[in-house]
């Protein structure tokens, strides 16, 4: 019985992300994922986020840990050992965006040689700091490039980024309202 070597795009087994893409088509319920953040501060403005397991279709999934620093910069009366919170969230953008193109990009068969984000937001802290109800407390806006080298041509590549905006969860946030519900639990 002959087996046959994994079709590797961009560090991206294709084989596994089609029968990923085939399992949750036939079963939507393990597309299904619960995932899960806490954060604790710690002083003055410093905050550490932990992340150590997520729920796929119903069952708990533990895994490594992994700790997040936050804080502010001198300028906004923190430390800087860490980014903040508005930076935390173009890292995550970019981070997704390159998620999207990496397995977007071997399922297309473009080979990419070179993939990098810059991502930038204009914040007006009259807004967080309640001074002005005309200023909103987030981002004004956001601007995202992206840099591609890769064996494929501009209109591939436009496809390609289609592909990965239409389909990009955090853009997905970033652009529609999303429901939030908060609780307060005094201890």
């Amino acid at each position: 019985m002959a087996t046959t070597e994994p079709t590797v795009v961009n560090g991206v087994d294709v084989s596994a992300l089609e029968g990923a893409v085939e399992a949750i088509s036939d079963d939507p319920e393990v597309g299904r994922f619960t995932f899960r953040a806490e954060t604790a501060w710690q002083d003055a403005l410093k905050s550490v986020t932990t992340i150590d397991e997520f729920d796929q279709a119903g069952e708990t999934i533990h895994t490594q840990a992994f700790t997040l620093q936050g804080d502010e910069p001198e300028q906004i009366l923190g430390e800087r050992t860490g980014p903040n919170a508005v930076e935390l969230l173009l890292g995550a953008l970019g981070s997704c965006l390159s998620v999207g193109y990496a397995a977007n990009a071997a399922h297309m068969g473009i080979e990419l040689e070179e993939l990098r984000f810059e991502m930038s937001g204009d914040v007006d802290l009259r807004g967080f700091l309640g001074i002005s109800e005309d200023v909103r407390p987030g981002y004004e806006s956001l601007t995202c490039t992206a840099y591609v080298t890769a064996d494929a041509s501009e209109e591939e590549l436009a496809e390609l980024c289609e592909r990965v905006e239409a389909t990009s969860p955090l853009m997905d946030v970033i652009m529609n309202e999303v429901p939030l519900e908060t609780r307060l639990v005094a201890e």
